[in-house]
C-alpha cells in the first residue's frame, strides 16, 4: 500500500515552445512504483542547491534528472533505458564496471564520470545524454537513428554514482535545460510548474518517499538494505528478534519514520524514528528481542514516512512465523 500526499501535478504535453522536443520517460518502468526521481537539475545559481520547486531533491551543480531504481537488486532485472525522443546517436561508451563510488574497490572514473552512456541528437541544437548504464548493455551505435521506443541499454552503476539510476541531461546549444522547467523561471511551490514542461505526459513531483521495507531477525547493515538483500523472508518461532526497517529518499529534518510490527498477540514493535537532518537517502529500523519464542502465525510490518503530521508515504509487509 502506498500513499502519495504532497504531490504536485505538472502540466504536461505542451512544451514551452513549439520547436522544443517532446520527451518521454527514459526508463521502461512505472514512476512511483518500480522507479522514482531522486534528483532534478540544480536551479540554484549560487553555491547552494535546490530543485525547480525550491525543494531539496538536487545537489550543487547537478545537470540532469536522475531516474532511479529502489535498490541495487532491482538493477539486475535489466530495466531498459529508452531514448526520450527521436534522433540520431552521436556518441556511445561501454565497458565500464558497475561499481558504486565511495566504497572499497571503487574504480577511478576521472574524466568518465558519465560511465557507460549514449548521446542522442534531436536537431535544432537539442540533444539528450544518458549516463550510468550497465556494463555491456549498450545496444545502439554512433550514426544510428532512434525513436522514443528504441532501447539504448539498461540501468546500471557505472561512472560517478552511488545508486542505480540513469542521469538524463537535456541540452540546447550546449546549455543545460531542465525538462520540468524549460523556461528557467525562478519560482517556488506550485508556481514552478505553471509554465509547461518538455514531457509528453502528466508527471508528478514527489518530495520524498519510501523505497523499500522489510523484516529481519536482526538489525541489517545499511549497505545490505540499499543492495536489496536485507531480510530473509522466512521466520521461525526461534528467531532471536524481529526487526522492521525502511529505506527512504528525500528525508527532511523533522520527518518521522514510524515503524511497527503486529502479530497474533497485537503490536510487538511501535517506534517513531526521527530524521535529524536533510538526507538524499536514509535507513531506519526498530525491533524487539524474542520473549523466548515468537507465537506462530501471521504478522504485519508497517512503515510510514511522516512530514509535518501528514503521511507522505506508507508501505506494509505481511509475513508468517512458523514453528
Amino acid at each position: 500500500m502506498r500513499l502519495g500526499l504532497f504531490l504536485l501535478c505538472l502540466s504536461a504535453a505542451a512544451p514551452a515552445w513549439a520547436r522544443d522536443p517532446v520527451l518521454s520517460v527514459p526508463l521502461n518502468c512505472t514512476l512511483g512504483m518500480d522507479c522514482y526521481i531522486q534528483n532534478y537539475v540544480d536551479a540554484d545559481p549560487g553555491a547552494g542547491a535546490a530543485d525547480f520547486t525550491c525543494g531539496t531533491l538536487s545537489y550543487d551543480g547537478h545537470t540532469g534528472t536522475d531516474f532511479a531504481l529502489p535498490t541495487i537488486k532491482d538493477m539486475w532485472n535489466g530495466i531498459e533505458v529508452l531514448a526520450a525522443a527521436p534522433g540520431t546517436v552521436t556518441a556511445t561508451r561501454d565497458g565500464m564496471d558497475d561499481h558504486p563510488q565511495g566504497v572499497e574497490g571503487a574504480p577511478d572514473v576521472s574524466g568518465k564520470e558519465c560511465g557507460n552512456g549514449v548521446v542522442v541528437d534531436h536537431g535544432g541544437g537539442w540533444n539528450t545524454q544518458y549516463c550510468h548504464m550497465m556494463n555491456g548493455s549498450i545496444q545502439v551505435e554512433k550514426g544510428q537513428r532512434v525513436t522514443a521506443a528504441t532501447v539504448l541499454g539498461t540501468v546500471g552503476l557505472s561512472g560517478q554514482t552511488q545508486f542505480p539510476h540513469v542521469h538524463l541531461a537535456v541540452r540546447h546549444n550546449g546549455t543545460v535545460i531542465d525538462p520540468f522547467n524549460p523556461d528557467g523561471v525562478i519560482s517556488c511551490g506550485i508556481e514552478a510548474i505553471s509554465n509547461g514542461t518538455l514531457w509528453n505526459e502528466d508527471m508528478r513531483y514527489v518530495p520524498g518517499g519510501l523505497l523499500a521495507i522489510g523484516v529481519s531477525p536482526e538489525m541489517p547493515e545499511y549497505e545490505s538494505v540499499k543492495a536489496g538483500t536485507a531480510g530473509t523472508g522466512q521466520f521461525s518461532t526461534s528467531d532471536p528478534a524481529l526487526v522492521v526497517f525502511g529505506l527512504a529518499y528525500g528525508g527532511l529534518a523533522g520527518d518521522i519514520m514510524r515503524l511497527s510490527i503486529s502479530g497474533p498477540e497485537g503490536e510487538i514493535v511501535g517506534y517513531d524514528a526521527p530524521v535529524e537532518k536533510t538526507q538524499a537517502q536514509l535507513f531506519r529500523g526498530a525491533g524487539k528481542r524474542s520473549p523466548g519464542a515468537w507465537q506462530p502465525g501471521g504478522y504485519r510490518a508497517s512503515v510510514q514516512l511522516i512530514r509535518n503530521g501528514h503521511t507522505l508515504d506508507e508501505r506494509q509487509f505481511d509475513f508468517t512465523v512458523i514453528e
